[in-house]
């Protein structure tokens, strides 16, 4: 790894080097906080989860470890070792480090909804011309960003980095250590409210990011997101923004739903503009197309290798993955969600010429107003023509209240739990149904998708 010697790694986090002599001058071969992937070349950091890390370095150091980072000397001792004052912050430190050893461009991505479905789209535009290093899973956070830093090789040209947050301050982490050259922000909504407040705080929640954005850079916005169509500049430039109106630098047009085959649309990019069919249902992921399409235009892109790029994006499991198992469609779209996403997710449903089913579940962080905000989803729910629902979870009881107060005659069935969602399942999908499945991680509506999957159902 470039440059990643103990005395480089000591010198970035303020740490102590402690045994590491014969080491002087030697560079790592990966970083892991994973003691069972620890092996010959590895920088293991111990990080306190479940398990404390500590109680594991003896393992990573037998395994082939170069060296550790401690908290605690004692835990360490005998091994090559820094000792640091707090490994979460030493494992940032060191990968700011790391990633001002490659002068490439860095495209950070975050919002409330889509970074990670904009995220995968803006890495398929831009590997049309370049080698990306992407985010990987949900790898967004204060641990995940560093470890898909410590990725980066010579043979990457430009990286694309997710960047999650759930509290103020943890932004600003991120982007010192991402340093992007080209910041893109999706939408500011009503997630993570308690933690961060209300809209307002997730606004200067997310923008803590642009102090850190290069001088050179561009910042790319939502310009039909109210909060972010208000920012003027960024470091003295004006902010590229993207949406639904000719008044934007880039803008889409002429759109054509194609049903769960997407939509077709025309894309302009200053006096440019191309038709594309971006691959996903639904107006959200044509806003998620207009974010690629303006980095890829920012990043020296044809028309022919912006539209490839969108058309050519895949999928992710639980990130509006539809399939068929033979009996029913199915949109996982399970991984995560707060309001915004879930009235996005059920609007696709809207005017289906199948049979519609909509599995909802708790949505999580959402602070004091979380059963107003789950009511409001119902009674959003109620007024979509959807044939029938299942609600579970304590506050999915607010959803089936929300949308019978918008349309009382609606067949909504209460499941206490995903494990009675998942008995229920048989006796409420019927042949040639469209299935959506979504509820917050924590609710593992994945056993139901899975369930879909192997057709047990």
């Amino acid at each position: 790894m470039r440059n990643l010697t103990p005395e480089n790694i000591a010198a970035s986090c303020g740490g102590k080097l402690l045994g590491c002599g014969a080491l002087a001058g030697r560079e790592l071969s990966f970083v892991t906080t994973d003691s069972r992937t620890a092996g010959p070349g590895a920088l293991y950091i111990p990080m306190k989860g479940q398990r404390d890390g500590h109680d594991f370095i003896p393992a990573a150091m037998k395994a082939g470890a170069m060296l550790t980072l401690t908290e605690r000397e004692e835990a360490a001792a005998g091994f090559p070792r820094i000792l640091v004052g707090q490994c979460g912050e030493a494992i940032q430190r060191i990968a700011e480090f790391y990633r001002k050893q490659f002068p490439i461009p860095v495209v950070g991505i975050s919002g409330s909804v889509g970074k990670t479905s904009t995220k995968e789209m803006i890495a398929s535009v831009l590997s049309q011309k370049y080698k990306v290093l992407k985010t990987e899973g949900n790898f967004n956070n204060n641990l995940g960003l560093p470890l898909t830093v410590f990725n980066l090789r010579p043979e990457h040209e430009i990286a694309v980095l997710e960047m999650g947050i759930s509290h103020f301050g943890e932004m600003t982490d991120l982007a010192r250590t991402a340093r992007p050259d080209t910041m893109v922000i999706t939408n500011i909504g009503t997630c993570h409210l308690e933690f961060l407040g209300d809209r307002d705080g997730v606004f200067r929640a997310k923008t803590e990011c642009f102090p850190f954005v290069s001088p050179e850079g561009s910042v790319v916005l939502n310009g039909d997101d109210d909060k972010l169509s208000g920012v003027r500049e960024v470091g003295g430039r004006a902010p590229i923004f993207y949406g639904m109106s000719p008044m934007y630098r880039v803008y889409a047009e002429n759109e054509k739903p194609l049903g769960f085959k997407g939509t077709l649309c025309r894309i302009a990019i200053d006096d440019r503009e191309f038709s594309v069919r971006v691959p996903f249902p639904g107006r959200h992921m044509v806003m998620n197309a207009l974010a690629a399409a303006a980095v890829g235009a920012l990043h020296g892109l044809s028309d022919e290798e912006i539209r490839a790029g969108i058309e050519g994006t895949q999928a992710l499991p639980g990130r509006f993955r539809v399939f068929s198992n033979g009996t029913c469609t199915v949109i996982d779209d399970c991984y995560n969600a707060n309001p915004m996403s879930m009235k996005a997710s059920l609007e696709t449903l809207k005017g289906a010429s199948e049979r519609t089913l909509a599995i909802l579940g708790d949505m999580g962080e959402l602070g004091e107003k979380e059963e107003e905000l789950h009511y409001e989803v119902g009674c959003f729910a109620g007024g979509l023509g959807i044939d029938q629902f299942v609600t579970v979870g304590t506050l999915g009881e607010k959803i089936r209240e929300g949308i019978l107060k918008t349309d009382p005659a609606a067949d909504v069935m209460a499941c206490p739990d995903t494990g009675a969602a998942l008995s229920a399942l048989p006796g409420v999908i019927r042949p040639g149904d469209l299935v959506l499945i979504k509820a917050s991680h924590f609710m593992g509506f994945d056993r139901l998708v899975k369930a879909l999957e192997d057709k047990e159902a």
